[in-house]
């Protein structure tokens, strides 16, 4: 053996180095031997999945409470809107009937005054044309001595259905509301 590594120095070098040097070109490729090499402590796909959501889990959350807040807001918003619409129609509403009212009050006071001055049969042959209602809003308004003159001259079933309506008006039994 002498004789060879006397002949061949270079190549007696390159035999010693050979073997290190093939370990570090494996070690400089990246994930040569990642499996083998890599520490027992490492996280695996998975646990780095349930990390990842564990870590976003809480921003997660404050974005879907913030985004159902700003839902509920916009819903609170439009009821808001509704509400205060249906207060303006619930005034306009009310002012109509309060005009009409005052109107049907002037109303009936003319047409009483009018049916006053008119002669008993006439009034009755007109009265038992119009609504039942009107016809005993009139004659309530009438005194005794003209309103039974008018419903001695009505036909029989008008002047008890006039009657009927007048004496519900004067029951405290009745309920106010008209419905």
């Amino acid at each position: 053996m002498s004789k060879i590594t006397n002949e061949n120095p270079i190549i007696e070098l390159l035999r010693r180095l050979a073997l290190p040097a093939a370990g570090l070109v494996l070690l400089s490729i990246p994930g040569a031997f990642a499996q083998e090499v890599a520490p027992a402590g490492d996280i695996t796909s998975t646990d780095e999945v349930k990390q990842f959501c564990a870590n976003i889990a809480d921003p997660a959350r404050d974005q879907r409470y913030l985004l159902q807040k700003q839902e509920l807001e916009k819903l609170r918003a439009d009821i808001d809107s509704r509400v205060a619409e249906m207060d303006r129609r619930k005034a306009e509403y009310q002012d109509w009937l309060k005009r009409r009212d005052d109107f049907l009050k002037q109303a009936e006071a003319g047409l009483t005054d009018i049916y006053k001055k008119m002669k008993p049969d006439a009034a009755a042959l007109q009265l038992q044309d119009v609504r039942p209602e009107l016809a005993a809003a009139v004659i309530m308004r009438l005194g005794p001595r003209q309103s039974s003159l008018i419903l001695n001259e009505m036909d029989s079933t008008k002047a008890a259905s006039i009657a009927s309506i007048i004496a519900s008006a004067s029951d405290p039994n009745t309920s106010k509301d008209p419905s």
